[in-house]
């Protein structure tokens, strides 16, 4: 069985840093895209970062541009998401993906073409 499974989150002040991880088991991803996408309450699901196979190329939503970083590690099967200079407005569920259809454009930003999801962090900054 194929799981991603983040962890990670949790609750900070504004200005602060947290780092995500996203483990992956039941088959290797090292030759695929994987990302990141971020829900709340208030807004539609949103792209935040996506990361190619071999960590050559990365993009990021304009929201969280500089802010963030986004790495893997093939060797463990796992992605990060390094996340400083924390904002309320970053208060979300945040999901790790994973291969993007065969026939995605760099980059993939609608969810749906992703194949893989995992069942979300939650990350809350507070003011």
């Amino acid at each position: 069985q194929v799981q991603l499974v983040e962890s990670g989150g949790g609750s900070v002040q504004a200005g602060g840093t947290l780092r995500l991880s996203c483990a992956a088991s039941g088959r290797t991803f090292a030759t695929s895209a994987m990302g990141w996408f971020r829900q709340s309450p208030r807004k539609e699901r949103e792209f935040v970062a996506e990361i190619s196979w071999n960590g050559g190329m990365v993009y990021y939503a304009d929201s969280v541009k500089g802010r963030f970083t986004i790495s893997r590690d093939n060797a463990k099967n796992t992605v990060y998401l390094q996340m400083n200079s924390l904002k309320p407005e970053d208060t979300a569920v945040y999901f790790c993906v994973a291969e993007p259809s065969w026939n995605s454009p760099w980059p993939e930003v609608e969810g749906y073409k992703y194949d893989y999801w995992g069942q979300g962090t939650q990350v809350t900054v507070s003011s």
